[in-house]
């Protein structure tokens, strides 16, 4: 048996089959006008107040690199589906239109294009499921982090949760998403070798128990990591912190460790019990870090209660965006031969026309997103950035550390009620300007009359 990973040889096919089909027909018709798609979120997850976009890198990477090999031709060949010289057309697929977005780490609401393609029409449909799957891939899980971060309080948080991801690629590009919103470091080694993310962990209960007795575990470890945090529930947690005392007194000034983990239990009374034990013991520069099914809203609650942690490791809740695991993306035509184009389906209703985010702050406060057309200057700040010309980026690709920044500082920019855990009430404003708002409403309209004229 061979296990198979989507990479650049095979990418292109990572794309559902009804792209094809329609490739063949705009091939036949000769529908190869340029087009503008809008790829949005219609509607925000019933407990999120905002979305950080990620995942722009891997899709611009794709971009660069999408093309069909002589396997995946004959692969189309034994289908009997396609002529052959739509196959010869596909031997010979690149990328070659434009794309705008805005940065990693931007902070978006429901219907803002996160991302904006401009290309002929073939080429801007077939890369549809693959832009979807990567933006939802990165956003869901960065929105998520943005969350269990600012109820942490500025406390340290580490990712936990790779065994409990949805697949190595989700293993892989999750953290790099935690980590540009603010998340502190992972526990996913080839994610922190690949994305320069600081690596970080304790021990594993299977350690403890490998040992004769837990004390002789802590002695063994930190023999080999003198600056450990130790794990102290394995068997009796006020015990294993006993133990942890205990093994100060043997080693005396060559005692370094830096802290114990709780992982079970009554999370905030174990913790001020720890600190007590700690503090009396002369040891209260020991941190005290928590894991156990963690979440903001755990967060949020412990320190509530003021629970003396100092960090946090947080694994299967933010790892599956649990209480919000799928964004509502779409990717829609928003014109196609230099003719506006909308979408007129019940609560889908896409809008028409390239577009503008204009982002209006007031004492560095946002107030107010306008959504309006790209041709339009309006107040506040344009979110859209052209990042891909003719198939080539326009510019380097940003560092991790320069999208967790833009992150930090588009998180600092929300009003506080947006931060908070709870539903905000008034939602954040975005509204349409008045010229995208008069398109909509006369395409709407001539759509309308065209339907009234075939009935």
């Amino acid at each position: 048996m061979s296990s198979y990973w989507v990479d650049d040889s095979n990418a292109a096919l990572l794309t559902d089959f009804y792209e094809l089909t329609m490739l063949q027909s705009y091939f036949d018709e000769g529908m190869n006008g340029l087009s503008v798609f809008d790829l949005f979120v219609r509607r925000l997850p019933r407990k999120r107040n905002f979305l950080v976009a990620c995942g722009l890198e891997h899709v611009l990477h794709y971009l660069e690199t999408v093309s069909f090999s002589a396997d995946a031709i004959e692969y189309f060949r034994s289908l009997h589906r396609f002529s052959e010289a739509f196959l010869t057309s596909l031997s010979e697929f690149r990328f070659t239109g434009d794309v705008y977005a805005v940065p990693e780490g931007t902070v978006v609401f429901a219907n803002e294009p996160i991302v904006e393609v401009v290309a002929p029409l073939p080429q801007a449909q077939l890369i549809e499921t693959f832009l979807m799957n990567q933006i939802q891939l990165a956003t869901q899980p960065a929105s998520k982090a943005a969350r269990v971060v600012h109820a942490a309080r500025g406390r340290s948080v580490v990712d936990f949760g790779v065994r409990r991801m949805h697949g190595a690629d989700a293993g892989m590009k999750e953290p790099r998403a935690f980590y540009i919103a603010g998340v502190d470091g992972t526990s996913n080694v080839l994610a922190g070798q690949v994305y320069s993310i600081p690596v970080a962990g304790t021990m594993a209960h299977s350690y403890i128990q490998a040992c004769e007795t837990e004390l002789e575990a802590f002695r063994r470890f930190v023999h080999s990591f003198p600056e450990a945090i130790l794990l102290v529930d394995t068997y009796d947690t006020l015990q294993g912190i006993r133990h942890v005392i205990e093994l100060a007194r043997e080693l005396g000034s060559q005692f370094r460790i830096t802290g114990i983990r709780l992982d079970s239990g009554d999370l905030s009374h174990l913790a001020k019990e720890a600190r007590r034990l700690l503090d009396s013991a002369g040891l209260p520069h020991l941190k005290i870090f928590v894991s156990s099914s963690l979440d903001e809203y755990v967060i949020e609650s412990l320190l509530a209660s003021d629970s003396p942690f100092d960090g946090f490791g947080v694994g299967a809740h933010m790892a599956t965006s649990e209480d919000a695991p799928f964004l509502d993306t779409a990717y829609k035509l928003a014109e196609y031969a230099g003719r506006p184009r909308m979408k007129l389906s019940e609560q889908k209703i896409s809008l028409p026309g390239r577009k503008q985010i204009f982002r209006e702050k007031t004492n560095g406060k946002a107030t107010r997103d306008v959504l309006g057309l790209a041709s339009e200057s309006l107040p506040g700040q344009p979110l859209l950035n052209k990042v891909m010309e003719n198939g080539r980026r326009t510019r380097p690709a940003s560092t991790l550390d320069e999208c967790r920044s833009h992150c930090k500082s588009e998180l600092t920019s929300l009003p506080d009620a947006l931060l908070d855990l709870s539903p905000a009430d008034p939602a954040y404003p975005v509204d349409l300007s008045s010229p995208l708002s008069r398109i909509k409403d006369e395409m709407a309209r001539q759509l309308r009359r065209w339907m009234s004229d075939e009935n």
